[in-house]
């Protein structure tokens, strides 16, 4: 028989391999099943892409089309070719559109950032066409300035003919390019993302709310934006930050504009509940100096180009491990931002990414005598080696 004490160490093991074997396989449950057509949930830092059912479906957009019509908006902004305080011609297109409007009144003046808020909180039609005539002439040279930015962002299964969402044949776009503009918004135009968090606007002594319905719900959502039209269904972009971690969720084809709120925050509450995002290096940080041959210095440094960000399960960092490959010979001349290697991440035997790994600076050829001497010892360095 089993001696008391011998008991107690025998379950002491026990438990500590099952708290261990736990930790290297967390208990992650099945994520959810949405009631929609498509839908995605994605880390706004990594780009890892969480949960995603029907992503790449093409399906009609409604209102989330007026991501875009902002987010050129927001680009032509922070280029100095248009100002928010820019006097916009309603015109008579404009004035006419049909479906949710900002009340604007043909033939009058209104001001840019007004215009904004009208797309972004009150989803005005007329807003959009607005915007979208002050910016290119006309709206249906907009749409195709639409297109140009959303071959740009990879939003490779995306056609817009319009700048509101109304329906139109061959206009669509999927769950996942819509995250792709969504984090362009976000990362790209930080000082422009703030209005998206807005829950009313008044304009013409018209209230109107803003119609995500989660900025009231949960005080971590900031954005982005609803649409809805009897083709589309109801739709919702929006997007959370807790603790430094920001997700971004995707539903399109809910069936009311409760349903899509409901499955939203479906997304973001699994997500933040079972994932963690660790930034592991800075943009332009020095990872690395290796020996140059022939350059005018000995060495380069080397780094990455962006923040490199990995979403992983919850409590599974210390099973992070990052690995520098670089490149044995680097000879000069080297430009800035060439590749000499990779960073690659992985957890446990799961490799995570894959990051080039560049140089942070350039180096000139050192002149003639170091070159060849250069050459020599380097011979003699690849002999031996």
């Amino acid at each position: 028989m089993m001696t008391k004490r011998y008991k107690l160490l025998v379950t002491f093991i026990l438990l500590t391999l099952a708290h261990w074997s736990m930790a290297a396989n967390p208990l992650i449950p099945a994520p959810p099943q949405l009631a929609a057509t498509g839908y995605l949930l994605v880390d706004a830092h990594s780009g890892e892409v969480l949960i995603q059912n029907n992503a790449d479906q093409p399906l009609p957009p409604a209102s989330l089309t007026k991501l875009m019509t902002s987010y050129i908006a927001a680009v032509e902004l922070d280029k100095g070719n248009i100002k928010l305080d820019d006097q916009v011609r309603v015109s008579i297109k404009a004035w006419q559109a049909p479906g949710s409007r900002m009340f604007i009144k043909e033939g009058t003046f209104v001001a840019l950032e007004d215009l904004l808020r009208g797309i972004i909180i009150q989803s005005g039609n007329d807003a959009s066409i607005a915007v979208a005539e002050h910016i290119a002439g006309s709206e249906e040279a907009f749409a195709d300035l639409m297109n140009k930015h959303a071959a740009r962002l990879g939003m490779n299964n995306t056609n817009f003919l319009n700048a509101t969402g109304l329906p139109e044949t061959d206009h669509y776009t999927t769950a996942s390019d819509l995250a792709k503009l969504a984090r362009s918004i976000i990362m790209d135009h930080p000082d422009h993302y703030a209005m998206y968090a807005e829950q009313y606007f008044t304009y013409n002594q018209i209230r109107q709310p803003n119609r995500n319905k989660l900025l009231w719900r949960d005080r971590s959502v900031d954005g982005l934006k609803t649409g809805h039209t009897e083709e589309a269904g109801y739709c919702l972009v929006a997007s959370a930050e807790r603790n430094g971690m920001r997700l971004i969720s995707v539903v399109m084809g809910a069936s009311s504009e409760e349903a899509r709120a409901e499955e939203s925050q479906k997304l973001l509450t699994y997500g933040f509940r079972y994932y963690e995002t660790h930034k592991l290096y800075s943009a332009n940080e020095m990872l690395n100096q290796p020996r140059v041959w022939g350059g005018v210095v000995d060495s380069v440094k080397l780094g990455v180009a962006n923040d490199l960000y990995v979403t992983i399960p919850r409590g599974q960092k210390e099973a992070l491990a990052a690995s520098l490959d670089v490149d044995t010979v680097i000879e000069a001349p080297i430009s800035s931002a060439d590749q000499f290697g990779v960073v690659k991440v992985k957890l446990g035997e799961q490799t995570l990414t894959q990051t080039p790994l560049i140089a942070l600076e350039s180096v000139k050829e050192g002149g003639f005598f170091k070159r060849i001497w250069d050459q020599i010892v380097l011979f003699f360095v690849q002999l031996i080696g």
